[in-house]
């Protein structure tokens, strides 16, 4: 069994505010610090639970901001990771090389849900992306092109706000791991690390001991991305393909995800 497994940072377990994870500001560098560390504490749990059901090859995607947040000299040895940006297919970069399940670790709830931790989908600009007039956020444009290659996501860890959205998208089949009650943006009950670490390890076992279905969309899949300012729109409509839908909305469509994935990255790079 080929387990893939995508670790973000905002759902990690104690994450409360942007300062824990933002490696850009030196002014934060020390609570970034300590956070990077309890992320790949939680990476190693998913790695180590994935081991114990029976995993043959697991690959660890460090998908969070410049995307080199995981230590690697503490990562689980059996692991192989990959870090650093850009990478074509961003948090999923890799995807297609084989696997039989995904696990999502640290992900977080889309732009826009109410009591949910950092919420946000790829950027603050972002106010809403749909695909085929469904709102998703990280978690579904990632499962979708997971579903290109057949791989299921079998387990989602973050906070309660994710569960709900992963309950939602993918199905009762898929494990979820709330290590986080949100309260508010910047407000959560949280387990502590070390529990939230066991959690995931037993979910991970848990999750690869059930059959689970690749999330898969219908053809042809139209993206739209409602952005926060015009500009955004502006610059988002140069991408080759890309249609104004709207204001302050574009959107891209095309019988093959893949596609449709390159649009939306090529449209959220060229917004910026």
């Amino acid at each position: 069994m080929r387990v893939y497994i995508s670790v973000d940072m905002e759902g990690v377990a104690g994450v409360v505010h942007e300062s824990q994870t933002d490696p850009s500001t030196p002014a934060f560098a020390a609570e970034y610090g300590r956070f990077r560390r309890l992320m790949t504490a939680e990476a190693n749990a998913a790695v180590d639970g994935a081991l114990a059901a029976g995993a043959t090859k697991v690959v660890v995607n460090d998908s969070h901001w410049f995307m080199r947040n995981l230590l690697a000299e503490e990562l689980n040895p059996a692991a192989e990771l990959l870090s650093g940006d850009p990478k074509p297919r961003s948090m999923v970069e890799g995807i297609d090389g084989g696997f039989d399940t995904a696990l999502f670790i640290g992900y977080h709830a889309r732009a826009g849900t109410p009591n949910a931790i950092l919420d946000h989908t790829y950027a603050d600009r972002i106010h809403e992306v749909r695909l085929n007039g469904r709102p998703v956020g990280e978690l579904g444009i990632n499962a979708a092109l997971a579903g290109v290659s057949g791989v299921p996501v079998a387990l989602v860890s973050g906070d309660s706000g994710l569960a709900a959205e992963a309950k939602d998208l993918l199905g009762d089949h898929v494990v979820t791991v709330v290590v986080k009650q949100a309260v508010s943006r910047h407000a959560a009950k949280s387990v502590a690390p070390v529990v939230a670490c066991r959690m995931i390890r037993e979910g991970a076992i848990q999750a690869l001991q059930r059959p689970h279905q690749p999330l898969v969309l219908s053809p042809p899949v139209t993206v739209e991305v409602d952005f926060a300012m015009t500009i955004h729109a502006d610059m988002a409509e140069l991408c080759p393909g890309a249609r104004r839908a709207g204001g302050r909305t574009v959107a891209f469509t095309h019988g093959d995800y893949r596609e449709v994935f390159r649009g939306w990255r090529a449209m959220l790079n060229l917004s910026a």
